[in-house]
């Protein structure tokens, strides 16, 4: 749209964006009109919907294959947590009474912090080991995941084993503050989505789709192959530790089980599901696979009353896990979306050709 070219253009559109996000989340935040139960599962899809499609940029468009998702979103959960919580102790007021200037500007700091730590811990794991392939390299990035998990299990200052809700200082407990909003979330949403929207159309995001397709080829014509997937691996990372710091403050209390090797098996079923190297896909089954288990959750509970059978929602779960992915393999394997993408401009187009106006 010409309009938007223009930079006052979209900096406007973009305000209205950010205030819409913040009217939105104000009346779905409302106990009276939306039901907390509900406004968890859209939380949970917005954090899942960040993960995803920081993962598609490894595993979807440079076409790796990384599943220690899990744990760059750990790091940046018990960063972002331990910052507002020791942060209280030392440098920063009471979060729980402070007023919103200060509480969301907190918020905004252990993002950035999460997001840093995780994308230096990428770093420090992709260089030497996104010279592999394949199988090797799945298999590295899940040892990174599992050390990351036992490390913190006994590290006594974010709770270790028992999990990490906050500090007990001598002025008193110091709780993990609740400062994630649904305007934080949803932003956050939209900037990895743009983030990686632009990344993709532009000159430079042409490496990375030459290494999914033809990594020999791609280093025959002068791709610096390894600082590519270094460069996916460290942005997929920091955006993971945002969504780590994101739920730590919404969910408020953490522990170590949460961020194991199955999260990040479901994280990749996510990317699987929508499609590879599909941004569109990567919304859509983190959107599924988010709200699945709250579903189940609910059902299995009513089922098991009716029946009295003892049916356990995290088995159902991963076993409807399992068969989602041999039926999507057997009947798609490119995913639902594959690598395409939906576009308000196609849809509109489609409509304009539809009726028979001829396209400009």
């Amino acid at each position: 749209m010409p309009f938007l070219r223009n930079g006052l253009a979209r900096l406007a559109v973009g305000a209205a964006v950010a205030g819409g996000l913040y009217y939105l989340g104000e009346v779905l935040g409302n106990r009276q009109l939306f039901h907390p139960y509900y406004f968890r599962i859209v939380m949970l899809i917005g954090i899942s919907i960040i993960l995803a499609v920081s993962l598609n940029l490894v595993n979807g468009v440079t076409g790796q294959f990384s599943i220690g998702h899990a744990g760059f979103m750990a790091l940046g959960a018990y960063t972002g947590a331990a910052l507002t919580v020791y942060g209280q102790h030392r440098f920063l007021p009471p979060l729980n009474a402070a007023s919103p200037v200060v509480q969301q500007g907190a918020l905004v700091l252990s993002m950035l912090a999460g997001g840093l730590v995780a994308a230096l811990a990428g770093y420090l794991v992709g260089l030497p080991s996104l010279r592999l392939r394949g199988d090797y390299l799945a298999i590295v990035t899940l040892g990174f995941g599992e050390i990351i998990r036992v490390a913190i299990l006994n590290i006594e200052a974010v709770g270790g084993s028992a999990g990490f809700s906050g500090y007990a200082s001598p002025q008193g407990r110091i709780t993990i503050p609740p400062l994630t909003t649904f305007f934080w979330v949803y932003l956050a949403v939209l900037g990895v989505v743009m983030f990686s929207r632009n990344l993709l159309r532009s000159t430079h995001g042409l490496t990375f789709f030459a290494i999914r397709e033809d990594e020999i080829a791609g280093e025959a014509m002068g791709v610096n192959t390894t600082r590519i997937k270094v460069t996916a691996f460290v942005l997929s990372a920091f955006f993971a530790g945002v969504a780590g710091s994101l739920y730590a403050h919404y969910d408020t209390y953490l522990k170590p089980d949460s961020f194991n090797f199955l999260r990040s098996i479901e994280i990749v079923t996510m990317v699987v599901l929508g499609g590879m190297g599909s941004i569109s896909g990567s919304i859509v089954g983190a959107a599924v696979l988010a709200a699945t288990p709250e579903v189940l959750r609910v059902w299995m509970g009513e089922l098991s009353r009716q029946t009295k059978l003892p049916l356990s929602p995290d088995i159902v779960r991963q076993l409807l896990y399992a068969l989602l992915l041999i039926i999507l393999m057997l009947t798609r394997p490119q995913g639902i979306f594959g690598s395409h993408e939906v576009s308000l401009r196609g849809l509109f187009s489609r409509r304009r050709r539809e009726v028979g106006t001829p396209l400009r």
